[in-house]
């Protein structure tokens, strides 16, 4: 009996022992921190690594993620100052920066996640607010993103949570209002073609008018170097043709008719009076 009494009491030692050995212990990987609470209050908070030691049955660890996350928020719609109605799908880059703050404050990731959400948008949606669609689409989207982070950062920072990007995956327009803007841009683009055919026409006939106006300068000078080198041949010729005629009277008219006998009777038929001067010579030949 003696013998029961004994290992009953060493195997409720053991278990004792095993079961405060397990709840006086815990562990905190590199990827966690962890929150010692007791009654309610904070007692110890762990951000390294390692093996720590708590009270038992009295204090409670509660384990956080060291890492940085990513929330991605539901699509919300968003009103731009031209008053278009976009979708904005957004996500969120965060991490838990102060422990304390954050259990204090929203006590669970899922918590954290709805704050997030409500501050994210509501900084999108204001940012975004001070912009046309037009500049939203643009290069501008870099600083709009910036504008929201710093603000979200700023509002998320009393929480214990340090926003470390927020960025816009993409903007959609709302189903119903898809069709009338295609619509508008192709009225937009058919006006554009019209109007830049109609300048090319324009420019085609200020082309077309220079050209003629070049063209008729060169005829005109042309015609007026021909002219006086035209005169200037004649002259030639007829200051040759006089010397030529003083030289010899009978020689120059000889050739001035075998010349003309060259031209006409070249595969022609030439009817010649027998009292035409051009027959002088045949006359005169025995």
């Amino acid at each position: 009996m003696k013998n029961t009494t004994l290992w009953a009491v060493v195997i409720i030692i053991v278990f004792f022992g095993i079961l405060l050995g397990t709840t006086a212990f815990y562990i905190v990987d590199q990827t966690q921190q962890a929150i010692v609470i007791r009654f309610g209050n904070i007692l110890n908070i762990r951000t390294e690594p390692g093996i720590y030691v708590k009270t038992p049955f009295i204090d409670n660890v509660v384990k956080l993620e060291k890492r940085i996350m990513i929330y991605d928020i539901p699509v919300e719609r968003v009103i731009t100052s031209d008053r278009r109605t976009i979708l904005a799908d957004t996500y969120a880059i965060w991490r838990i920066e102060d422990p304390q703050k954050f259990i204090e404050t929203l006590r669970t990731v899922e918590v954290a996640k709805t704050r997030i959400d409500d501050i994210v948008y509501s900084h999108a949606r204001d940012v975004i607010g001070n912009y046309t669609f037009s500049e939203v689409l643009s290069f501008q989207r870099v600083a709009i993103l910036e504008d929201i982070k710093n603000r979200s950062e700023a509002s998320l920072q009393d929480f214990g949570i340090n926003v470390v990007d927020v960025r816009l995956k993409r903007t959609d327009l709302p189903q119903e209002n898809t069709e009338a803007v295609y619509e508008r841009m192709k009225s937009e683009r058919y006006a554009m073609a019209a109007q830049l055919r109609a300048e090319g026409e324009r420019e085609a006939q200020r082309i077309r008018a220079e050209a003629d106006k070049q063209a008729s300068r060169i005829r005109s000078d042309a015609q007026r170097e021909a002219e006086i080198i035209r005169g200037t041949g004649e002259a030639s010729a007829i200051n040759i043709y006089s010397q030529a005629y003083s030289l010899d009277q009978d020689f120059y008219e000889l050739q001035k008719i075998t010349d003309i006998y060259k031209d006409s009777f070249n595969n022609s038929v030439l009817v010649i009076p027998n009292d035409s001067p051009l027959l002088k010579f045949f006359y005169e030949v025995e």
